[in-house]
């Protein structure tokens, strides 16, 4: 263990020794009930990318996959005990639990029969199992906001009161009356190990009160749910709209269970998706896409972090593989690879100093955030970040296993004019990087008709070495 970690340890006990009346374990659905159940789980991913999703399901979850025939949805079948697995998927979106699924619904001739058909569909559907699922997610949810808004105050404001003080030289007496080592207040004494420590405590014993005062409020108090039913339509045959579909079935859901509708703070969100004949009603699991993870420092054209999983994945990184983002932007591609892929080297690389300062501080917020979650020091990931010419990079010839980037689209960076003389002379230069034989490469851009005749227009280019994979994504 190390000296952190142990010092960490004796400053919880001495917190929380005269709060453990404080903490109550409480479970939304009896062990019993839940150690069986299981359910159908939605998720939405990047477009193009549900078989890398369905991929990695199978992987991690060992569970069969089904790619829907709505583009960009996965559905796959799981028990109770793996959900908190799904939520740390890495190429999904959003999640939701089905409620149930109608492949071939008969819709009706008149608008008005079909709204009828939703309005008593709402009664007919087997909502028990997930709203179970949903109660057992929202335990999960709950944690994870108290920590992100506790992290967010303490990284705003400074504790300046004398209370606080106090407190902190009591605990820090409470350490040498318990005879600890020198070294851990050494340690102690260190202002960064001081302020990871103290967050570390103060986020666990808040954590405990706010879980002890919510309690008691809902034993006082019965709490009536607030909803609202989002419907998600695709398809030329349908006689009604997505608003009048999601208004009639949302009346008939507040009629049978009386949930309160409240359109911005809601506590259940229903989903209908809606495509050609299918129909799927399912209740959300995720607030906001679990792609908002890692960035920190925005740029003007940040990639999804699910988008850069997967363009990754693509490219099936190995052990010791070096693996190069030669217009990294703000870093999500280089920094998503060293947290999945922490056995293999990053290189983030751009002209533009703004983006490389960018990813420099996007990896810093990681490292602290990767540090005060585990309480201890770390060594760093396994990613440099550097300001070049992405035409003369300063990198030898076949030294690079993978190259993953987002190119320029010549939108809201560059132009489409330009793209004409980038295109050609960087993808000559990372042809010249990449190893024969074994390298590879994934590329995202939308110029398609620019890459296309760039790709085409000399045959004695290096691009055609059959012994360099291209996976191209482009943007249409």
């Amino acid at each position: 263990m190390s000296d952190v970690q142990e010092a960490t340890n004796q400053l919880l006990h001495v917190n929380l020794h005269e709060n453990q009346r404080y903490i109550h374990v409480t479970e939304s659905v009896p062990r019993s009930e839940s150690e069986h159940l299981r359910v159908t789980i939605g998720a939405t991913v990047p477009t193009g990318f549900e078989q890398v999703a369905a991929d990695e399901v199978r992987e991690k979850l060992r569970s069969s996959c089904k790619i829907s025939k709505d583009r960009g949805k996965i559905y796959f079948d799981i028990s109770v005990e793996s959900l908190a697995q799904v939520h740390r998927l890495r190429s999904v979106d959003n999640l939701f639990v089905v409620v149930q699924e109608l492949k071939d619904f008969q819709f009706k001739e008149t608008k008005e029969k079909v709204l009828k058909d939703f309005e008593e569909l709402a009664g007919k559907l087997p909502w028990s199992d997930p709203l179970k699922v949903w109660k057992i997610n929202t335990s999960f949810k709950k944690k994870k906001t108290k920590r992100k808004k506790l992290n967010q105050n303490l990284s705003k404001e400074k504790i300046d009161n004398g209370g606080d003080k106090g407190d902190e030289r009591d605990v820090k007496k409470e350490l040498s009356n318990n005879a600890l080592d020198s070294h851990i207040l050494d340690y102690y004494e260190k202002p960064a190990i001081k302020e990871e420590i103290s967050t570390l405590v103060g986020d666990i014993l808040a954590s405990c009160k706010n879980e002890n005062d919510e309690s008691s409020k809902e034993d006082t108090e019965p709490e009536v749910l607030k909803f609202r039913v989002t419907c998600n339509r695709a398809g030329e045959k349908h006689c009604f709209s997505s608003n009048e579909a999601a208004r009639d079935f949302g009346g008939a859901v507040q009629d049978y269970f009386k949930w309160k509708a409240d359109m911005t703070n809601f506590d259940v969100e229903v989903l209908l998706n809606i495509h050609d004949n299918e129909v799927i009603v399912g209740i959300a699991l995720t607030e906001e896409s679990l792609h908002r993870r890692n960035i920190t420092h925005f740029g003007p054209t940040t990639l999804r972090s699910t988008l850069a999983y997967g363009m990754l994945r693509l490219c099936a990184p190995q052990p010791s593989d070096i693996i190069v983002d030669p217009m990294c932007g703000t870093g999500a591609i280089p920094i998503e690879g060293a947290t999945e892929w922490s056995n293999c080297f990053h290189i983030a690389g751009d002209n533009n100093p703004l983006a490389v300062n960018r990813a420099a501080n996007n990896i810093s917020s990681l490292l602290t955030k990767s540090q005060i979650k585990e309480g201890k020091l770390s060594w760093g990931l396994p990613i440099d970040a550097i300001q070049w010419d992405i035409c003369n990079l300063p990198l030898r010839t076949g030294s690079v296993d993978i190259i993953v980037t987002d190119m320029p689209f010549g939108k809201r960076m560059g132009s489409k004019k330009r793209n004409w003389n980038l295109y050609p002379a960087c993808l000559w230069e990372m042809s010249r990087i990449c190893k024969p034989g074994t390298g590879r490469a994934a590329l995202l851009t939308q110029d398609k008709k620019c890459f296309t005749k760039v790709q085409c227009s000399n045959s004695k280019t290096q691009l055609e070495d059959p012994g360099i994979q291209w996976c191209l994504d482009l943007r249409v």
